[in-house]
């Protein structure tokens, strides 16, 4: 298994290209089978091990999906014929249920297995079956997987839905399976996440009426039908993000050039209150020194709050500051895996239910640990590079998810890290 040696103490600087929105480019690609004419040209695609599974996934529905160099893909959905999801792709990752809305609307029938991905909590798909009921498909759960039908020469009927959660995933869902719903759906206490905006605007692109993406009230027209479209992913801002610590860790100076400071506002006033020098521009966000002289309470809520996936590269940013940091983690449940790998390298961790206390330590120290889950996975990158001597981050199948070459990246801005097999 390969792994990452990192030597710490480098201080990063120069000049860092944020990727395309991995959360961005799941659903798009989910979405891009609902087009029954034409062909889809999606730019600025990181070709991560997730991108690559819903990229099968698709393709074993009937969709042929080429690749052009390192970020483009070309999607012709025209020959999508089955309705089954491969069982043993949507169970490698949880997004890949978000093919369960366009199979519904497209086929009239759809089944697919209950999703896999980061083993960090329970994150059910109740709000999406309740969408898909609302919207007139019969839903069956059981032995494993979700089966949705509607009745013989049926449409989606378009309707009104609250969900109990601001759920991205069933936001994301609802969105695509109603653009092809017969009338109006209105989606009440929708999630407000960029990558929704941004899968709305590819489905308009495709023909559909969708208003309102960004705020918690979302109006769909159904039409007819919907053509392949020409649409550049979002830069992902947590990748961005995990740069801006990541230098802050190290008292560097970087540009995160394509980060949209709109999509990183929590994260940049935290840092901000921390005591460290951030720059915005049209272009991209660039810090300057740190790690910080104040401790923070932080607390993740859904978008626009703290992100949930800064959750522990902030903590690993919390660990050397001074004083007793805390922070709440209220999106999901078993969120605080990283703690344990934290303290191997000398961190000041209490946990108590979804509250961590972090008492601020000089500096921490080189060590072996292991990523549980891909944001975790980039908190011990990041709690490497600050750290005196040698640490070995294992696990590195985790990070591959959601970074696309990490450790070329950081080298080009000063960090000592190799992967080694």
């Amino acid at each position: 298994m390969s792994k990452f040696l990192i030597r710490g103490g480098n201080r990063l600087s120069g000049s860092v290209k944020v990727d395309g929105a991995k959360n961005a480019v799941l659903p798009i690609l989910a979405a891009s089978i609902l087009a029954s004419e034409g062909t889809s040209t999606i730019e600025d695609v990181p070709w991560l091990a997730d991108v690559e599974t819903i990229s099968e996934v698709i393709g074993c529905l009937g969709a042929e999906v080429r690749r052009e160099g390192d970020s483009v893909l070309h999607i012709d959905s025209r020959n999508v014929n089955e309705w089954i999801a491969n069982e043993s792709l949507v169970r490698k990752m949880r997004a890949s249920f978000l093919v369960m809305g366009p199979l519904l609307a497209r086929m009239g029938k759809a089944r697919v297995a209950l999703p896999g991905g980061c083993a960090i909590g329970a994150r059910p798909v109740d709000q999406h079956i309740k969408g898909f009921q609302a919207l007139g498909a019969e839903v069956d759960v059981g032995h494993g997987h979700v089966e949705a039908r509607l009745p013989e020469g049926r449409r989606l009927q378009g309707t009104r839905i609250y969900l109990d959660i601001q759920s991205v995933g069933a936001t994301q869902n609802i969105m695509m399976a109603a653009s092809l719903a017969e009338g109006r759906t209105i989606i009440e206490n929708a999630a407000k996440e960029p990558e929704i905006v941004d899968l709305a605007n590819y489905l308009n692109a495709m023909g559909a009426n969708v208003r309102g993406a960004g705020t918690d009230v979302i109006r769909i027209e159904g039409v007819e039908s919907l053509r392949g479209a020409n649409h550049a992913v979002i830069p992902d801002r947590i990748q961005a993000g995990t740069f801006l610590i990541a230098s802050a860790m190290t008292g560097g100076d970087v540009y995160v050039e394509g980060a949209i400071s709109n999509h990183l506002k929590p994260v940049i006033a935290k840092m901000k209150e921390a005591g460290i020098q951030i720059e915005e521009d049209v272009n991209g966000i660039r810090v300057i020194g740190g790690p910080g002289n104040k401790h923070l309470d932080v607390k993740t809520l859904p978008y626009p709050g703290f992100p949930t996936d800064m959750q522990a590269q902030m903590m690993a940013l919390l660990t050397v500051l001074p004083g007793n940091s805390l922070v709440t983690e209220s999106v999901f449940e078993n969120r605080f895996m990283h703690v344990a790998e934290l303290q191997r390298m000398g961190a000041d961790i209490k946990v108590e239910g979804r509250t961590a206390l972090i008492t601020g330590v000089p500096i921490l120290t080189g060590a072996g640990v292991t990523a549980s889950d891909l944001r975790a996975g980039a908190a011990l990158v990041i709690a490497g590079l600050g750290a005196q001597g040698e640490t070995e981050v294992n696990g590195l199948h985790h990070i591959d998810r959601g970074y696309l070459r990490l450790e070329d990246k950081l080298r080009e801005i000063g960090a000592d890290i190799e992967r080694v097999e």
